[in-house]
């Protein structure tokens, strides 16, 4: 070989022959594994007898030391093709009856590495720990996994193979501890992960890697995975100086002002990851806190998924006190698995959602308070409603101190209405940057270029790769390395390799690469998604770890996979894009065989992932048991309601009520809708999205005998009628709950009849006879029910009859016995926010129509205390208009809190329509007339009209018709003609027997009557 040939081979991973920078094919596997076994013995001899052994072990033919001669001779033939028959060669050269390999410096990678680690040893033993802990880098940096690769060794082969791979652990585990003395932890993470994955059983290589982990999860370094692409980093990112400039602008400005929201876009494989890895360590490296949240392809991921990243990490930061603390509260379900019931999770009006968003601020206020923050959510075209909607809120309250970026692709896939709308209402927030990725221009080419196969292209091909490429940087990266295999880059003409016109073009282009064998672990690997759990992946394949580790190499070569720098014995894909192209080569009845084979690594593992367990059996409904997959859908959605992921959750629950429907397994369907159900009904008081599905439960219920669950779905279609004031079919459902009541000796059937028919007599104005049905009710209610976290429907009747029989009582004449009533339904709330909050909203309401503005304050005041994030958005409707009611009517500016209410009643009793808007618009007009604003009372008394017409809810039609004889008194009508109007109010109120507005008509006919008593028959009362 000439002395301007370079010469390169690498025994500590795959074997490889590189001469002048292309790669050579060992050839055969034999004479390959000849090679490898004289590489191991670099410099030292090794005989004919024991070449034979390792290669054949006992069963060696006769013939063996001449096909030993055969593949030594193929070799030297191989490393120096100009050599002459029976020359000397440079590198393998005969030895008594053996032969020894010559590796000069350079040639040899374990020659390489046995000189760096004695050179390191050296340093550290002279006192040179930086240095030493830096060639220690050096030498780890020439392994790629267990030395010689995927040979199949026998016993004695297998001894010198596992010898070189303890150097290698050993080397890993003095690197480790010199990278923690040095507060360089991180640098040594990823060589430590492959030597686990190489070495699982060898204790110090583990303990070393946790102790690392762990500092380096305090330390923050920047996150690097290894030593090589540390090394291609140093010189900083390609192009973007302008928005890494804004980025850090932003991360300063935070500091002195309210949080700052960032969004980056971009088309996939513009480099919106790479940007903000660069702005997170510069970040980082200003002393500010960085943390990620990953939103990740696939139906299988996890509801909430880059928030239980991201909330995670913030407590891990945390002291172990306060870590506790948060993780007692409402942060505790995010991020850590708990047993809890599905009714003790939820509260009606999604409470639950908000106040753990809420807590989610806190967290970040409370950290970004004491250091700058910086929390990033990458790939947001991915993330489940629930993530979407936690984003925005945090982007509308982001605490001083923080910035929170989002990435999203602004194609493939095309946003979502839910993602438009969050980024829409994102870029209304104050401070909110904007940045585009813009494709790269000629220059950022010829420099990505450069950086990534390390040549300057010439002008021409420079100019070809960004015509053909349009300067995105993938498709840059990809066409390079193309160019580059062909030689094509050092010449002037335009190079003739095709870039791809697709990502799955360039994924199938390097799959062509690997053997059957490799491409069917990758595909199993793009089912489980980005990240690769390699026992896991063994499990699903039916192969050991080390065989799956191996058969990823090839995979890791051609750029499709790399070791994951988060987690130990983890693969990550290269790129999102390059994991949907893997995926999309899998065909939908292969498809369903990989899911189960997941499914059942999944299940041996003992995972606690509910909901990606349930993605995989689900995917394969046609192999898989209906039972097993109705049964994990259940869990999965028990665990996505716990997170406040109630899209998660619905759409689980569906899932699973459709598989054993399908089955005709109708236990099974029956408990799924009811869970179902349970979540709608959290979302909008009792679910009016789930109409159909209470139909079907009902009639479920009462196929299998069970009396009391088909009341529970009756009830609560009921419910979502009469709430929603579609009082023609509330009544029909109302009266059969009266008449079942009627004849079922279940006191739980028996109390919904009475409360929906009392309730529904209410509602359309016959106040006497709901009345009397739900005092009834009030005697009769067992006392026994059920608590809430078992079933929040049975409770909420009991604690919702006792509040409504307060106020009907005080509408139907006795005020007393109402506020005695509600009085007992305080003492009985004890400390239960939504039992307070249920209480403070109808003593509230009642207080309003009673008129005493004091007593409507309190009660007010204290439902508002408990809930002061507005959590209970129904029920805080009605606490927040009653408090602008009774300050109106106390004086204390009765202009904003009409603006209030009239927003409130905009916003949230209209569309869609809810109870007691009538009610609402003649309290509205009884407000304006207080501040002698007749005209705007006269307005709202026609919204009243209206609504007493469309709507037909008339219990308050009486307040109406006496808010419309103070109106005419206002105007200076006379005397006769307000007795008019107050009597007619009068005579309608007795006929419904709503006493209590006759008693106020009664007040207001003495007020007419104290100045002047009447002078003639017309006025005579």
């Amino acid at each position: 070989m000439t002395a301007s040939t370079r010469l390169r081979l690498h025994v500590l991973g795959p074997l490889r022959i590189v001469r002048d920078g292309h790669e050579t094919d060992a050839g055969p596997r034999q004479q390959a594994y000849v090679l490898a076994l004289m590489l191991t013995r670099a410099n030292r001899p090794i005989g004919m007898g024991e070449l034979v052994d390792l290669v054949w072990g006992d069963d060696a033919p006769a013939t063996a030391p001449n096909v030993i001669q055969k593949h030594v001779s193929a070799v030297r033939r191989l490393l120096e093709p100009e050599l002459r028959p029976r020359e000397a060669g440079t590198y393998v050269q005969r030895q008594g009856t053996g032969y020894r390999f010559v590796a000069g410096p350079g040639v040899l990678d374990l020659a390489d590495f046995r000189r760096l680690v004695s050179e390191a040893e050296s340093a550290q033993a002279d006192g040179r720990p930086e240095a030493a802990f830096e060639t220690y880098l050096d030498a780890l940096a020439l392994w790629h996994g267990a030395a010689g690769g995927d040979f199949s060794h026998g016993p004695a082969a297998r001894a010198i193979f596992t010898a070189l791979d303890a150097e290698f652990v050993d080397a890993c585990v003095a690197a480790a501890e010199l990278g923690m003395s040095l507060v360089r932890p991180a640098e040594v993470l990823a060589p430590l992960r492959l030597a686990v994955s190489m070495a699982p059983l060898h204790e110090p290589a583990r303990a070393a890697l946790a102790s690392t982990v762990a500092a380096a999860r305090s330390t923050r370094p920047p996150p690097v995975p290894d030593r090589r692409i540390r090394s291609a980093h140093a010189v900083g990112l390609v192009g973007r100086t302008g928005e890494l400039a804004t980025l850090r602008e932003v991360l300063d400005s935070a500091a002195s002002a309210e949080g700052r929201v960032v969004v980056v876009d971009g088309e996939p494989g513009a480099g919106k990851t790479r940007l903000l890895e660069e702005a997170g360590t510069a970040a980082e490296r200003s002393g500010a806190l960085v943390v990620w949240g990953h939103c990740l392809d696939g139906d299988g991921t996890p509801s909430m998924w880059p928030w239980v990243e991201a909330v995670g990490a913030l407590l891990d930061g945390l002291p172990a006190a306060p870590r506790a603390q948060w993780l007692a509260g409402e942060l505790g379900r995010l991020v850590e698995p708990r047993g809890e019931s599905l009714g003790s999770l939820l509260l009606p009006d999604g409470g639950g959602q908000l106040r753990l968003f809420d807590a989610v601020v806190a967290l970040l206020a409370s950290i970004s308070a004491q250091r700058p923050a910086m929390l990033i959510v990458d790939d947001l075209q991915w993330a489940d409603t629930a993530s979407l909607t936690l984003f925005g809120h945090l982007a509308a309250h982001a605490p001083r101190g923080a910035v929170l970026v989002g990435a999203v692709r602004t194609h493939a896939p095309r946003p979502g209405a839910e993602l438009v709308r969050v980024l829409t209402a994102a870029g209304r927030t104050p401070g909110h940057r904007h940045l585009r990725l813009a494709p790269f221009d000629s220059a950022e080419v010829i420099e990505l270029v450069r950086r990534e196969i390390g040549q300057t292209p010439a002008p021409g091909v420079a100019r070809d790769i960004h015509a053909r490429t349009a300067g995105n940087p993938f498709f840059v990266r990809e066409l390079a390395r193309l160019l580059a295999a062909g030689d094509s880059l050092s010449t002037d003409a335009p190079a003739r390799t095709e870039v791809p016109s697709t990502v799955r073009a360039v994924v199938l282009d390097r799959m062509a690469g690997l053997d059957d064998d490799g491409r069917d672990l990758l595909r199993i690997a793009a089912l489980l998604g980005r990240d690769i759990d390699l026992e896991l992946l063994a499990d699903a394949a039916g192969l050991d770890t080390e065989t799956s580790r191996r058969r990823l190499g090839p995979a890791e070569s051609l750029g499709l996979v790399g070791l994951s720098p988060e987690a130990p014995l983890s693969y990550r894909f290269s790129h999102d894009l390059v994991r949907e192209a893997v995926s999309g080569t899998v065909t939908p009845m292969r498809a369903h065989s990989l899911h189960l084979r997941i499914a059942d690594a999944l299940t041996l593992a003992g995972t606690s992932d509910d909901e990606r367990l349930a993605h995989h059996l689900w995917s394969a409904a046609p192999l898989a048991d209906p039972a097993r997959i109705t049964d994990a859908l259940l869990r999965a959605g028990s665990r996505a309601a716990a997170k406040s992921a109630f899209d998660a959750a619905e759409q689980h629950f569906w899932s699973a009520a459709r598989t054993a429907r399908t089955a005709d397994r109708p236990e099974r369907e029956l408990a799924a809708l009811g869970q179902l159900i349970t979540v709608a009904g959290m979302r909008s008081m009792y679910g009016a999205p789930a109409l159909d599905r209470l139909a079907r439960a009902e009639e479920l219920a009462a196929r299998l005998g069970r009396e009391r669950e088909a009341a529970d779905f009756l009830f609560t279609r009921w419910v979502v009628h009469v709430q929603g004031m579609d009082f023609d079919r509330s009544e029909r459902l109302a009266r059969r709950l009266l008449v079942a009541g009627e004849t079922s000796g279940d006191p739980v059937v028996q109390a919904y009849g009475l409360h929906a028919w009392g309730l529904q007599q209410w509602s359309t104005g016959n106040v006497g006879e709901g009345y009397r049905h739900l005092a009834r009710l009030g005697r009769s209610l067992p006392a026994d029910l059920v608590p809430r976290a078992e079933n929040p429907l049975r409770y909420d009747l009991r604690l919702l009859s006792a509040a409504m029989l307060g106020e009907v009582t005080a509408l139907h004449g006795d005020v007393d016995a109402a506020r005695a009533l509600l009085d007992e339904l305080e003492v009985a709330a004890g400390e239960d926010r939504y039992a307070i909050t249920v209480w403070a909203t109808i003593s509230a309401r009642t207080a309003s129509i009673v008129g005493d503005h004091g007593w409507a304050l309190r009660a007010a005041e204290r439902g508002i205390a408990v809930d002061p994030e507005f959590s209970f958005a129904f029920l805080g409707t009605y606490q927040r208009l009653v408090r602008a009611w009774a300050l109106a009517m106390r004086g204390n500016d009765p202009e904003a809190a009409a603006a209030e209410v009239r927003a409130l009643l905009s916003d949230r009793l209209l569309d869609p329509p809810v109870s007691c808007v009538a009610t609402w618009y003649a309290l509205l007009a009884e407000m304006r007339l207080a501040a002698g604003a007749p005209d705007e009372a006269a307005d709202a008394l026609d919204r009243a009209d209206q609504a007493l017409e469309t709507f037909g809810q008339r219990y308050a039609e009486g307040l109406v018709l006496l808010q419309r004889a103070r109106l005419l008194q206002a105007r200076g009508e006379s005397a006769a003609t307000v007795r008019k109007a107050a009597r007619r109010a009068r005579a309608l109120s007795v006929e419904r027997e709503a006493h209590l507005f006759a008693q106020r008509v009664d007040q207001l006919l003495t007020e007419l009557d104290r100045p002047l008593r009447p002078s003639s028959s017309e006025d005579a009362p």
